[in-house]
C-alpha cells in the first residue's frame, strides 16, 4: 500500500472507531441560547454605553469589542484609567453556555448578572456605583420605556446587570464547521481537520479537558504557561494584581510577584497556577491565547502543549510530529464559524426628568 493510501487508511479507521465510540460525545453542537429577548434589547444598549462606567469614558465593549472576537485583542487587558488589567480579556462568546466565570474560576457560570455586576463596579474595570448608575439611566427616557416592557418599576441597579447578561446570552457562535460535522455532514471539515479531530479525541487527548459545546470541561488546570513579563515590568500591572489578592484575602500577598491563578480564592496551595479551561470556539478571532496572551497563534500553543506545558505542568507530552501538529492546528480552526458582531446602537441622550412625575 503507498504511503499517502495507507494514511487515509489509518485515517478511516481511526474515525471509524471514534464513530463506534458515539462521535460528537465529548464535543457537542451548540445549544441554542434562552434569554429575555427584551431585556436582551435593552442590554445592547447598555453594553455600549460609556455612562455605565465611573468616569462615563468607558463601556462594556471596551474590553469586549465586537470587531476583535468580543475580547481586546491584547495580551493583557487595558483597565480604568490610572490602572492596567494582569490579565487577558476573555471572549463574550458563547459565555451563556460556560460553567465558570473568570480565569480563576471564581463566579459561577449559571450566575451571568454577579459577572456583570463585578466588572460594571470593580475599581480597576469600570468603576461604578450601582446607586449612580441607575439614576443616570433613569435620565434617560428610552431607558425608562425599553425598562416598562419587562418590568413596572423603576430601573434598579441591581437588575441593570441581568439586564446586561441577558444581552451577553445572545452573543453565540454561529455557521462553525464541527457543529456541521457533529451534526451529521461528513463534508463539512475536510480530511486534515478530520485528521485532527481524531488526534484531538485520541493521541492527542486534548478532549479530557476540551470538550462539551464551548470546548471546554470548566475546570481548573495548570499547564505552566510562562509568565508574562509585562506583569512585574509595568508598575500598574502589579499593582491591580496585588490590590486583587488583597481584596481576595489571599495570605503574603506583597510577596507575592507572579499569577497565582485559583489559589488566591481557595488559599489551597494545590491550586496555585491553576487557571479555568477556556473555550475553543472561535479561536480564529481570539488571539492572542492563554490567561496571560503570552502565545499569538495557535501553532504556538499546540507547541506548548506537545512539550507537555511548562514548569509544574500537569500534562504529558504528546510526541506528535510536524503533520500532526499542522492537522490539530487545522482542526482548531474549524471550531471557528462566522464573525459574530453587533454594530454599537445609536444611544439615547440624557433628557431633564420633570418633578413630581418621574
Amino acid at each position: 500500500m503507498k504511503p499517502r493510501n495507507f494514511r487515509r487508511a489509518a485515517l478511516a479507521v481511526a474515525l471509524a472507531g471514534l464513530a463506534t465510540a458515539g462521535i460528537g460525545a465529548d464535543l457537542a453542537p451548540l445549544p441554542e441560547p434562552k434569554f429575555n429577548a427584551a431585556q436582551a434589547e435593552m442590554g445592547k444598549f447598555l453594553f455600549f454605553d460609556e455612562r455605565l462606567s465611573g468616569d462615563a469614558a468607558l463601556s462594556c465593549a471596551t474590553c469586549h469589542d465586537p470587531q476583535k472576537g468580543w475580547g481586546d485583542g491584547m495580551p493583557l487587558s487595558k483597565a480604568y484609567p490610572a490602572s492596567e488589567y494582569f490579565r487577558n480579556s476573555p471572549t463574550l462568546l458563547n459565555s451563556g453556555f460556560k460553567k465558570r466565570f473568570m480565569w480563576d474560576g471564581r463566579l459561577d457560570g449559571a450566575d451571568m448578572g454577579t459577572l456583570v455586576r463585578d466588572m460594571i463596579t470593580e475599581a480597576h474595570t469600570m468603576n461604578m456605583d450601582g446607586r449612580l448608575m441607575q439614576e443616570r439611566l433613569k435620565q434617560v427616557p428610552e431607558y425608562n420605556e425599553m425598562w416598562q416592557k419587562f418590568r413596572k418599576d423603576d430601573i434598579n441597579g441591581m437588575r441593570v446587570f441581568n439586564v446586561v447578561g441577558e444581552f451577553v446570552k445572545t452573543l453565540v457562535s454561529k455557521n462553525a464547521p464541527i457543529d456541521k460535522f457533529l451534526k451529521g455532514d461528513q463534508n463539512a471539515l475536510n480530511g486534515t481537520q478530520q485528521e485532527g479531530y481524531a488526534l484531538f479525541k485520541g493521541k492527542a487527548n486534548c478532549v479530557a479537558c476540551h470538550n462539551g459545546p464551548t470546548g471546554s470541561d470548566g475546570m481548573l488546570h495548570k499547564t505552566g504557561v510562562p509568565e508574562n513579563p509585562a506583569i512585574t515590568a509595568e508598575p500598574l500591572r502589579h499593582i491591580t494584581m496585588a490590590r486583587h489578592y488583597s481584596t481576595s484575602g489571599m495570605p503574603n500577598y506583597m510577596n507575592t510577584h507572579v499569577d497565582v491563578g485559583s489559589y488566591a480564592i481557595t488559599k489551597n496551595p494545590k491550586d496555585k497556577g491553576k487557571f479555568a479551561t477556556p473555550s475553543l470556539r472561535d479561536l480564529k478571532y481570539t488571539a492572542p491565547y492563554m490567561h496571560n496572551g503570552m502565545f499569538k497563534t495557535l501553532d504556538e500553543v499546540v507547541e506548548f502543549y506537545n512539550k507537555g506545558g511548562g514548569a509544574g505542568s500537569e500534562l504529558r507530552p504528546l510526541n506528535l510530529g510536524d503533520s500532526e501538529k499542522r492537522a490539530l492546528v487545522a482542526f482548531l480552526e474549524s471550531l471557528s464559524g462566522d464573525p459574530v458582531t453587533v454594530d454599537k446602537p445609536r444611544l439615547p441622550a440624557y433628557k431633564a426628568r420633570v418633578f413630581g412625575k418621574n
